[in-house]
């Protein structure tokens, strides 16, 4: 390897500012979907934690996590409560008997519509906790351009400082490449210094292949982060998936230098299932990508289940989901 390509390496995080579109790197894309499942299915049994360190992996988990509420039934009090969760993820007493005092738990972001981004960001001055608004018409992303530009805008003004759109998937399954570059980087333009999650909807693109194909033309397009789906597709977040999207983005950091990160959403509701994805990140692209600045997990019940893993290994027997309310 040589000196500047060691050099790239060695560069400190720093926000993914996008490439030329490079249609030549697009076309050679090819996924064996066959290895990809093999390879799934060894991921979760090669590695194990138990005990203590099982309960660090879990607290890292909530750190990474999008306290998530998408409802049409969404009101201002449901997202103070949801906030006040996300400040104190865990119960005070779970995290005195586990003796985790000092790392000052809380989530990595709370994710709510437009609408409520004015309340959320209220509800969470001070803490360090940013909001992330959905938008660009979630969850189909087939509004207007302009209005989904105007969308994306209005959130940031709000105070978003995280917007999670969605792509056009006809861009991807009619091979409409520049079409799909174009939409991100002007939906990056319009996020200004907020960052730009760009979800792939991969439940509905078909193929592995499109799947990487569209991973990396969000990341060339200028993408801080690439997210699996909405939660409301009828395919969520699978770890097949899961791989196909972290390798694309291993290969454009090499490429480039650029750390992209990465959100599976929809689906992940147990505690051991948010160990998976840990897990591989840490296979597939290493210890930067198991914090929170790169890799977060879209969940909404998930935390309720990680309490009573965290109690359990605090007490030596599980709660009831009543026990560990949302707020």
């Amino acid at each position: 390897m040589s000196a500047p390509d060691i050099a790239h390496l060695l560069r400190p995080t720093e926000r993914n500012p996008g490439i030329p579109l490079d249609l030549d790197w697009v076309n050679s894309i090819r996924v064996n979907r066959s290895a990809v499942e093999r390879r799934a299915a060894t991921l979760p049994g090669r590695r194990t934690v138990k005990k203590q360190w099982q309960a660090a992996w879990l607290l890292r988990a909530i750190t990474c996590m999008d306290l998530t509420t998408l409802g049409g039934d969404d009101t201002p009090g449901t997202v103070q409560r949801l906030c006040a969760k996300a400040i104190q993820p865990v119960r005070r007493d779970l995290i005195e008997a586990i003796g985790a005092q000092s790392l000052e738990v809380k989530v990595g972001a709370v994710c709510v519509y437009h609408e409520m981004v004015s309340t959320a960001v209220r509800c969470l001055q001070g803490t360090g906790i940013p909001v992330a608004a959905v938008a660009a018409g979630f969850p189909h992303g087939l509004s207007p351009f302009k209005q989904r530009v105007e969308e994306i805008k209005a959130s940031v003004e709000s105070g978003a400082r995280e917007i999670d759109i969605v792509i056009t998937r006809a861009h991807v399954l009619n091979n409409e490449w520049r079409a799909l570059y174009d939409e991100v980087a002007a939906f990056r333009e319009a996020c200004g210094e907020a960052h730009l999650k760009t979800i792939l909807a991969t439940g509905e693109l078909g193929t592995l292949r499109n799947v990487q194909r569209a991973s990396v033309i969000a990341m060339m397009a200028g993408a801080d982060f690439i997210k699996t789906s909405t939660g409301k597709e009828s395919v969520n977040a699978t770890i097949p998936v899961g791989l196909v999207m972290v390798r694309a983005i291993r290969e454009y950091f090499d490429r480039t230098g650029y750390r992209v990160g990465y959100k599976p959403a929809g689906g992940i509701r147990t505690a051991k299932q948010s160990l998976d994805w840990l897990i591989l990140m840490k296979e597939e692209l290493g210890d930067p990508w198991v914090r929170n600045d790169l890799f977060r997990i879209g969940a909404s019940t998930l935390l309720a289940d990680i309490e009573r893993q965290l109690e359990h290994y605090a007490t030596g027997r599980y709660s009831a989901f009543n026990r560990h309310p949302m707020g």
